[in-house]
């Protein structure tokens, strides 16, 4: 396995104004073609910051990926500090600058033809990988045996370059180990006490299979890699070791399949031919978009509501007023009747609702900061939850609530399928 160094380039990085999400998609994607991400370096744009961090990759690495720092403004001076750092020139590309001046008449943008003429200019010994989503070009450097590869910095121009071009590149070029992964998902089950349960059985792996422990919430994936020359025979080895694995946590076990409990959901409806529905209140629709994240939901989910405020409970839901004023809203009793009034106005198998408060601030019943009732409603029967989280950020309450939502629900079918 070869080790690969990311470097993401650009203050708006530091500075916390925009998200590093280049670096997972990238690690995630060399991985698969067995490159190990053995360091990410988030640097500023600044031409011996680059240079000494590409001199820095290039002791850690065979192959350094750098993204961010490619454009027409002055500031975006990566071509600079790689024409530096391989003492190399900068030259006009012929076939970089009439992609560049179609995607800007294709924009309607044909006016910035000129401005945009520095986008064309390439080392003179790199290798292009043309951007047809975008105006700055990916650039490939050898030397040494080792291969340093800029990228631009907008995600939407990142993904199909590496999953289109470069890695099909690197896979012609490196005669790389097949990589497996199987993921098995444990609920219940505390991680220390999961490894220690565990330890005799992983001790005995073999030695090219490796384990990792991912808690998320109280699930925990287990992920089993394995590495070799022979797929079929990784598969082969991996399904043996799943089987010894079974007896040791086969009642916590919810899915062997999928790596999101959105994804994993998505195969128990659809093996189950169930339709589903929400109705939300703090979960402000993420309930919604984790279901609908995954491609073919529209199979099973035939809508969701989010009535955020009181009266759209009473109004669209059907709850009733004088339940809201005997309970208050964020209650047991309530988050059943909104589930109810889903499922009616829906009309689906399952129904999900939440109601709570996500904060900083209380509601008009001046309800507890971080309480929160759900309830699952699985054609007949029902069963509500409460959670109280009142340390977690708005954002971080919303998503851990509606991911604990779905996890709930599928815990409930396995166990159904189960009886």
């Amino acid at each position: 396995m070869k080790n690969a160094v990311l470097i993401t380039i650009g203050d708006e990085i530091l500075s916390g104004n925009t998200v590093d999400t280049n670096s997972n998609f990238i690690a995630t994607q060399l991985k698969n073609i067995g490159f190990k991400v053995v360091q990410i370096f988030t640097i500023s744009d600044e031409i011996e910051t680059i240079k000494k961090t590409l001199k820095s990759a290039f002791e850690l690495g065979d192959l350094v990926i750098t993204t961010g720092g490619l454009g027409p403004t002055k500031d975006d001076k990566t071509k600079k500090a790689f024409a530096e750092f391989f003492n190399d020139t900068l030259v006009s590309d012929t076939e970089t600058l009439e992609h560049l001046k179609q995607l800007l008449i294709k924009r309607k943008r044909e006016h910035l033809f000129d401005i945009n003429l520095p986008q064309a200019d390439i080392l003179s010994k790199s290798k292009v990988f043309q951007n047809y989503n975008g105006t700055a070009p990916s650039l490939m450097v050898e030397e040494n045996g080792k291969i340093a590869i800029c990228l631009p910095g907008v995600p939407y121009e990142v993904k199909p370059l590496i999953k289109n071009q470069i890695v099909p590149f690197l896979q012609q070029k490196f005669e790389q180990n097949y990589i497996v992964t199987k993921i098995i998902s444990v609920v219940n089950f505390p991680e220390s006490l999961l490894s220690e349960t565990l330890e005799s059985w992983e001790l005995a792996l073999p030695e090219n299979i490796s384990l990792s422990y991912l808690p998320i919430a109280n699930r925990v994936k287990l992920r089993l890699t394995a590495t070799g020359k022979k797929e079929e025979i990784l598969n082969e080895q991996l399904n043996e070791e799943i089987t010894k694995l079974r007896p040791l946590v086969q009642d916590n076990v919810i899915s062997e399949n999928g790596d999101s409990i959105e994804e994993i959901l998505h195969d128990l409806l659809i093996s189950k031919n169930l339709t589903i529905s929400t109705a939300e209140s703090c979960t402000g629709g993420e309930l919604s978009h984790l279901i609908t994240s995954v491609s073919g939901s529209s199979q099973y989910f035939l809508g969701g509501i989010c009535t955020y405020q009181t009266q759209k409970k009473i109004e669209i839901l059907g709850v009733s007023e004088d339940l809201i004023k005997e309970k208050t809203v964020v209650s047991e009793e309530v988050a059943q009747a909104m589930s109810l009034g889903a499922q009616k106005l829906f009309k689906t198998d399952i129904s999900l609702s939440t109601t709570g408060v996500a904060g900083p601030n209380s509601d008009e019943f001046e309800s507890e900061i971080g309480i929160v009732f759900y309830s699952i409603r699985i054609k007949n029967f029902e069963k509500t939850f409460k959670l109280y989280l009142p340390h977690i950020e708005r954002k971080d309450f919303m998503n851990f609530v509606s991911m604990k939502v779905l996890q709930d629900l599928i815990e409930i079918l396995v166990k159904q399928n189960e009886n």
